[in-house]
């Protein structure tokens, strides 16, 4: 049994795709706890039982979190496995749905979205600022070499004129990338 249950929802402009949620479970009730999770999550939740229809559902499309049941886990581990295998970025949850209510796997699946969202933030400012130390690191650089090569005496007119150049060019990006650093410093949390 597969069921899909879709939300229409107004997406902001930074939203690139639409978030989805699969559900593996064989416990009778999946459909209305599926519902319970997309009405309160506002986001698309597909239920499906067992392993072979959840690889299926997981060959079709990518899911932001996949959500297995626990019973399913002790019962079949290879099966599971091979679910986790598949779910590429998707966050893996396993939950023992026998003793949890609808509300906390709203709270379980809302919390790993959210600590989704912060490692991703996080890893966004550290590339961020690995790439602005390089480029401060290599402008500086091209700085000390143009000023080096300026200094020494037999340097012919036309090859101080770009040097000068290039040590001005370099000047000005190292002045744009402070601007650009204060201007995130100021917006960052």
């Amino acid at each position: 049994m597969q069921v899909r249950i879709p939300v229409k929802r107004q997406r902001s402009f930074n939203e690139e795709m639409k978030m989805s949620i699969l559900i593996v479970t064989g416990i009778e009730g999946a459909t209305n706890c599926a519902a319970a999770v997309s009405a309160q999550l506002k986001i698309e939740v597909e239920a499906v039982q067992g392993r072979k229809a959840a690889l299926a559902a997981l060959r079709r499309r990518e899911y932001d979190a996949v959500v297995v049941d626990e019973t399913m886990a002790e019962c079949d581990p290879a099966a599971v496995e091979a679910i986790w295998s598949r779910a590429g970025l998707a966050i893996p949850l396993q939950i023992n749905f026998a003793l949890s209510g609808a509300a906390r796997l709203v709270r379980e699946i809302r919390a790993a979205l959210h600590r989704r969202e912060r490692e991703q933030t996080l890893a966004h400012r550290a590339a961020t600022a690995a790439i602005e130390n390089e480029l401060k690191t290599t402008i500086a650089g091209l700085l000390l070499q143009s000023q080096l090569a300026l200094s020494v005496s037999d340097v012919s007119s036309p090859i101080a004129d770009k040097l000068r150049m290039v040590a001005e060019l370099a000047c000005n990006l190292r002045q744009q990338l402070n601007i650009h650093a204060v201007t995130h410093a100021d917006v960052a949390p």
